[in-house]
């Protein structure tokens, strides 16, 4: 890639959360000083205010996440920031922009460091008005409710053919889709296992609450009562088995996670009987286009989402390695956001 100068303000060394062994041979993360010469190649460079937490930073913190394929390492998959070297034409020095996606924060050195070097096709440009910090509070977790049910959207479903299913609601996708699906006109039913969330789904604007035991019957069947007219998924599983068994004709599903498991245990007949859609999602590497579009509407029309009350908490880099633990064990709600600069 082309290289470029380094402005004169740009510090010797700064912080990053580095994952690699230590001496016993563990995989741990920790907080150290690196220099702009540990950052893989790009043609622009980011000084990082705020980057975010998801679930698969907690994996690549976690010794078999199997997420990170060598060490030392950086994860991160989400960073807003300003430019402070660019040998992109379309980025200025000065200049705020987004990042999710791509290798970011997998195979790529993440967000999670004060400053990033990456390739200028990967970025967005801060929609005007917007704020970092508020970008961030959507993170990757935003961008993917806003796909999910923009592609609820497009099969057709409207308002009133009745209510709309979430699944995992506490977590940060689930709870942006109660927050969009709401602003909207939805009728939103959120599934969760933490009643001590409920309070803030209620404020986001879900219509009912329902325990994820619901969706885990004793014995589970392929077709059920029709109940929702659709259903953003993020658990897979027995959770996304039993929430296709209960689709309205003609109804859809649009799926992004696996906290619940990987497999899908049901049968052809949702589909075959009920015309049910089963959309999978995937914004890692969703175009320029939607990404543009979406997240425009995500720091305009939804801003007011990450301003709930409760909704959205801010920590430290240093924070960090006791949050992924806690995100691994079910244990974090609602979103976490990492202020990088000072």
């Amino acid at each position: 890639m082309t290289e470029h100068p380094l402005p004169q303000v740009f510090p010797n060394d700064f912080n990053a959360l580095v994952v690699e062994p230590n001496e016993a041979g563990d995989i741990l993360p920790s907080v150290r000083s690196i220099s702009i010469h540990d950052l893989p190649e790009g043609n622009v460079t980011i000084k990082v205010a705020y980057s975010s937490l998801n679930y698969k930073d907690a994996l690549a913190c976690s010794p078999n996440g199997g997420i990170v394929k060598s060490y030392p390492f950086i994860p991160g998959i989400d960073a807003a920031g300003t430019v402070v070297a660019s040998a992109d034409e379309r980025y200025q020095v000065g200049q705020s922009v987004l990042l999710t996606g791509y290798e970011f924060g997998v195979s790529h050195s993440g967000g999670l460091s004060e400053y990033v070097r990456v390739a200028g096709d990967w970025l967005v440009p801060l929609p005007a008005g917007a704020s970092l910090r508020d970008a961030m509070a959507f993170g990757t977790a935003g961008l993917t409710a806003a796909l999910s049910i923009d592609r609820l959207k497009n099969h057709g479903l409207k308002p009133e053919d009745g209510p709309i299913l979430v699944t995992g609601a506490s977590g940060g996708v689930g709870s942006l889709s109660v927050g969009i699906l709401s602003k909207l006109g939805y009728e939103v039913v959120a599934a969760t296992s933490k009643a001590t969330f409920e309070p803030i789904l209620k404020q986001l604007g879900a219509a009912k609450i329902i325990s994820r035991e619901h969706l885990l019957p004793e014995k589970q069947r392929p077709l059920n009562k029709q109940l929702w007219a659709g259903v953003v998924d993020v658990c897979g599983g027995n959770i996304l088995a039993s929430a296709l068994a209960s689709v309205n004709y003609g109804g859809a599903v649009a799926a992004s996670g696996l906290t619940a498991g990987a497999n899908l245990p049901t049968t052809v007949l949702p589909f075959i009987l009920r015309g049910v859609a089963l959309y999978g999602i995937d914004s890692v590497y969703a175009s320029i286009t939607q990404r543009q579009t979406l997240w425009n509407r995500l720091l305009t029309d939804w801003s007011s989402i990450v301003h709930t009350d409760g909704f959205v908490h801010e920590h430290t880099l240093q924070e960090v390695p006791a949050l992924t633990t806690n995100m691994l064990q079910g244990a974090s709600e609602g979103r976490r956001i990492i202020r990088l600069e000072e």
